[in-house]
């Protein structure tokens, strides 16, 4: 066990200004922001840090162009602030990512429609590093896009926004960025229950998946955030029937190179029904989707069905004629929800992207639920959750999170993989998962011979890595560290190919047993079926 959870394991018994329930990226982002400003704080998990709807977004970094067609201009610009300061203070994480957005004549939107929706996105980004947007005709886009369908095709526009590769990363850092705060950070950590006296919430009963140890935590003020299991954390608090969350579903699918393949990012409105999808260059490959369904039951279980699948890929080969993408070429799905606010009717793609704290007031003192919220405006969400829970608690404070890095930023001139000893590849692929910190891991990694060895041969992944991701970034099991923090879980083998290797060192690591070893194993095998296997599709 590392010594972090240790620590947070002890600091159980204090009383705390703050409890946040859900260590997804809006809850660590709170828990960041509330312990900068001097309260003490608990974040925990039922998880690992990131692991549900963080880990299952189009990775994007982006202000929401189609949040302009909704008139939701406010929360574009708020968008559109928070992917620069994205872009300024994790460039390791975040980079800038050109988008191509196609003009066709049978969009449901006109394209001077289009064209006047990008000079507005330029208008509300006007603090922006990125380039400006251009318009191109049809020749010339046919130039630029030789593979896209020329079939009622206007024009384009060329637009920028930002990716975020590893969305599961940029959690561990906030997650980091917190605990460096000193906030007690507890994934694997369930709440099992909200203690409330006279009206108050004043903390919840806390279990250990680890051990089964149940901890009673006490708090001045609760936040629960999370995300689409937020109603089953009220489960005791809610009156019958109501409910706060309606999510939706959004399915993805990676695929290889393919024929006609942009080199941009498209934006496209689907022949279908119009809504829009993305084609995404993604680690060396495609990311194309997402879907829009609503979604019943437990979010751990959302996987992709045959409708989804059929959905996404016909409307991928009617842009790209020469793609010609079949099910036998998925190299695998993965599906999230969104922990959208109850909307009975309607819409899916009608239901605000806008973030909401619910006050339970006058029923329940003392809570606050997050519904809804976004990637890139983690940052802000956090200092508007923070500020009610500051004049809530009588402290006078204001958030500094804006003016400050994330834990990984490289300095303006990083000459790691100049430095580095290792191969120029394992070095590169060091800096895009750990920035500045990779001269960390390879300190750790050139400290011994066994440490120094090779675990993971088509990544270059070394023993010293694994062991990094469990002694200072608190990984605990197998799919911590394959899928969560080295990130060779996202190669088209979902890292089955090193999981034995990376194991071996999780046992020594860790003091797993024989029997501990082969049930990690077995446990990762069952998480990849949620990439492999089809969900049942809605009943007709």
């Amino acid at each position: 066990m590392s010594t972090y959870r240790d620590r947070s394991l002890q600091r159980l018994q204090h009383d705390f200004d703050l409890l946040v329930i859900g260590g997804g990226v809006n809850g660590l982002g709170i828990a960041w922001d509330a312990a900068d400003r001097g309260l003490s704080v608990l974040v925990i998990d039922k998880g690992d840090w990131g692991s549900g709807t963080s880990s299952w977004s189009s990775r994007m970094v982006h202000g929401g162009l189609k949040y302009l067609d909704k008139l939701e201009v406010g929360l574009v610009r708020e968008s559109l602030r928070d992917r620069e300061w994205l872009l300024r203070r994790a460039p390791h994480l975040v980079a800038p990512l050109p988008f191509a957005l196609p003009f066709y004549r049978d969009n449901s939107h006109h394209r001077f429609a289009l064209r006047a929706g990008m000079v507005l996105y330029d208008v509300l980004s006007f603090d922006k590093s990125l380039p400006l947007h251009r318009t191109y005709g049809r020749r010339k886009t046919a130039a630029l896009l030789p593979g896209l369908s020329q079939d009622g095709l206007q024009g384009s526009a060329v637009y920028y926004d930002a990716q975020v590769e590893y969305a599961e990363r940029l959690c561990v850092e906030i997650m980091l960025a917190a605990r460096a705060a000193g906030a007690a950070t507890l994934n694997y950590a369930e709440s099992t229950g909200l203690r409330t006296e006279r009206g108050r919430v004043t903390g919840a009963s806390v279990r250990d998946l680890i051990t089964g140890t149940v901890h009673e935590v006490t708090a001045r003020f609760t936040v629960n955030v999370a995300g689409p299991w937020a109603d089953s954390v009220l489960s005791d608090s809610l009156p019958a029937g109501e409910r706060l969350i309606g999510g939706t579903k959004g399915t993805h699918l990676v695929v290889d190179p393919f024929p006609g393949a942009p080199p941009y990012a498209m934006y496209y409105e689907a022949l279908s029904d119009g809504r829009p999808l993305m084609v995404i260059p993604w680690l060396g490959r495609y990311l194309i989707g997402s879907t829009d369904e609503r979604f019943e039951g437990d979010p751990g279980t959302a996987a992709a069905d045959q409708g989804e699948i059929d959905y996404i890929l016909a409307e991928t080969n009617r842009l790209f004629p020469a793609a010609k993408l079949t099910e036998d070429g998925i190299l695998y799905t993965y599906t999230g929800v969104r922990p959208l606010p109850f909307a009975p009717s309607g819409a899916p793609g009608d239901v605000t992207r806008r973030h909401i704290l619910h006050d339970h007031r006058p029923r329940l003192d003392g809570l606050l639920s997050i519904v809804g919220g976004k990637l890139t405006t983690f940052r802000t969400l956090a200092e508007h959750a923070v500020d009610e829970v500051a004049a809530r608690l009588g402290r006078k404070t204001a958030s500094r999170t804006r003016k400050l890095d994330l834990p990984g930023r490289p300095p303006e001139e990083f000459g790691f993989e100049q430095e580095s000893e290792l191969p120029a590849a394992e070095a590169r692929r060091l800096v895009r998962v750990y920035g500045a910190r990779a001269r960390q891991v390879t300190a750790l990694i050139a400290s011994s011979e066994t440490l120094s060895r090779t675990v993971g041969p088509s990544t270059g992944l070394r023993a010293g890595e694994v062991v990094f991701t469990i002694r200072e970034e608190e990984a605990v099991s197998l799919a911590d560290v394959l899928a969560r923090r080295t990130m060779i879980g996202l190669e088209p083998d979902l890292g089955q190919g090193a999981m034995d290797s990376v194991a071996a060192v999780c046992a020594a690591e860790l003091g797993w047993d024989e029997a501990e070893t082969t049930r990690q194993l077995a446990a990762y095998l069952t998480y990849l079926r949620r990439f492999r296997e089809l969900q049942p599709g809605p009943v007709a």
